[in-house]
């Protein structure tokens, strides 16, 4: 994988984690070519180590208490570390790191603040020359450890939690009284203050089906529009076989009944979704097919997850009609949830819908290209269409309108295929040298390639959220992102991966489970020359 350095790019590769322990790849040895080690990581190696580790040097700058993040290569199935477990990685006998690294100015602070200076950091110690070696050496495998300051950790690398705390995330603490890892550096040393009260989520997810199987566990199970919310979490235990097509489908062990998907929604600063059709005010119920209408009493699901924003721009809103676009946005203006890509005219269509978040102002567009007998008229109600010039200018207009981070939400693609098209990266990168900060793409109900261009992510297709094809494995998984920003940057990304359950409830999948949905998504984005 591409690699991009901090200085040139500090969104170069996104951090991805699963719900429950993240997700794994197979440990590699540590590189260090561009590191420089105070001793090699292997614990066969014992070289003696200067105290301290790094010469002071006089200054007349006084020294600034900043907090300390872990971090780790963004595939780490690691979860959380603290004292005991840095010490046991200095010592040789933690069973998932070998090897401790620090930027060499930072290093005695960090090893003071841990009361390990000195000696007694042994030989599973490596100091990096830069912040950028120390990103290379981290990229090489999963067997080592970062501690760098919380204003320097970007999307690159995993930040994973010192203890049960975290300063990314949903869950994470809203003061740094609260965080308990800190060094003193001298002010040369540091660079500009992390504010944990500056920073705020995005939960993003895929398509939204409720019609079909999801109205039958909604209304003839009567299990209520808030069922298909409420999932927790699962590990795939097995296969079973076959489906109408003849292809296996997993089988499963709950491990939790909690709201997990629910809460990481609703715990959002933002959470959006794709709804894939219209809420007319006469809805019909359709047991199988491709025609799609929803109940809009069902809608309060959504509202109740926590889904402050939807996308209409895709290939089935206009299953009921004209008449029916309009009396969804209504339907969704009544009931509190915002909308892009649907309007009553063009201008309507494309407009974005604009939040304020900390301070930060926020833009959602949403283009549809896959069904132009939808697409708005000047007159005409109907969907924004993609890839025009004017995608761009409004892409533009939002930026020059005050947005600091505008997150755009096309509809492409082929459908069940995992590697984008030549249309979809083209304007993938149209949109993103426009100033889109964030792509999430949808459609194809697989979980898609991504990629980074520029420094911007794009994610082609999060696959299903709440849907009934139940037919495959692919098409019964998907992903839903959380968005790390601190101000107009993204600081954290990471993927949770989900498994539909009774055709219609997403659940979180178990780090090893997990493994298959992200792997499928490593395996189609190393067919892309920028990832």
């Amino acid at each position: 994988m591409l690699r991009l350095s901090r200085t040139r790019s500090p969104l170069a590769l996104l951090a991805v984690v699963a719900i429950v322990g993240g997700c794994g790849a197979s440990p590699s040895s540590p590189s260090s070519s561009s590191a420089s080690p105070i001793s090699a990581a292997s614990p066969s190696v014992s070289i003696a180590l200067p105290t301290p580790l790094i010469t002071p040097q006089p200054t007349t700058t006084p020294p600034v208490t900043v907090p300390i993040v872990p971090i780790a290569d963004f595939r780490t199935t690691a979860t959380s570390v603290d004292q005991a477990g840095v010490a046991a990685i200095l010592a040789g006998t933690n069973k998932q790191f070998t090897a401790l690294e620090m930027v060499g100015s930072e290093a005695d602070a960090i090893l003071t603040a841990l009361n390990l200076s000195g000696s007694s950091a042994g030989s599973h110690l490596v100091l990096a020359p830069t912040l950028d070696a120390l990103d290379t050496d981290l990229d090489a495998g999963t067997s080592r450890l970062g501690l760098i300051q919380a204003s320097e950790v970007g999307p690159s690398v995993r930040a994973i939690n010192w203890g049960a705390k975290s300063l990314f995330g949903e869950n994470r603490v809203k003061s740094l009284a609260d965080w308990p890892l800190n060094a003193t550096l001298v002010a040369a040393a540091t660079t500009t203050a992390f504010n944990p009260s500056q920073t705020w989520t995005v939960a993003a997810a895929g398509d939204v089906n409720l019609d079909r199987g999801v109205y039958n566990q909604i209304h003839n199970l009567k299990k209520g529009p808030d069922y298909p919310f409420n999932g927790g979490s699962v590990s795939i235990t097995g296969h079973t076989c076959c489906t109408s097509f003849g292809w296996e489908v997993p089988k499963v062990k709950r491990l939790s009944s909690d709201p997990l998907v629910r809460n990481l929604m609703s715990g959002a600063d933002l959470a959006m979704v794709n709804l894939e059709g219209p809420a007319p005010v006469k809805s019909s119920y359709h047991t199988s097919g491709m025609l799609f209408t929803f109940n809009q009493a069902d809608l309060s699901g959504l509202k109740n997850a926590g889904i402050d924003v939807v996308s209409l721009a895709n290939n089935h809103v206009g299953n009921a009609g004209r008449q029916g676009m309009k009396e969804t946005t209504a339907a969704l203006d009544k009931i509190g949830i915002a909308h892009a890509g649907l309007g009553s005219n063009d201008t309507a269509a494309r407009a974005p819908a604009m939040f304020t978040i900390q301070g930060v102002r926020v833009a959602f567009l949403a283009y549809d290209s896959i069904a132009p007998s939808y697409w708005a008229g000047a007159t005409l109600a109907g969907s924004a269409k993609m890839a025009t010039d004017q995608t761009l200018s409004d892409i533009k207009a939002a930026k020059a309108a005050g947005a600091q981070v505008v997150i755009v939400y096309p509809h492409w693609g082929t459908e069940y295929h995992t590697t984008p098209t030549a249309f979809e990266r083209t304007w993938a990168h149209n949109m993103i040298d426009a100033g889109a900060d964030v792509i999430i793409g949808n459609h194809v109900h697989y979980v898609a390639a991504m990629e980074v261009y520029k420094g911007k992510p794009i994610w082609y297709a999060l696959g299903n959220f709440v849907f009934d094809q139940n037919w495959s494995e692919q098409t019964e998984e998907g992903l839903i992102l959380e968005l790390s920003f601190n101000g107009g940057k993204l600081v954290q990304a990471w993927m949770h991966p989900i498994l539909d359950l009774a055709n219609c409830q997403p659940n979180l999948l178990d780090a090893a489970s997990g493994k298959v949905v992200l792997n499928q998504l490593y395996t189609a984005s190393a067919k892309l020359p920028s990832w």
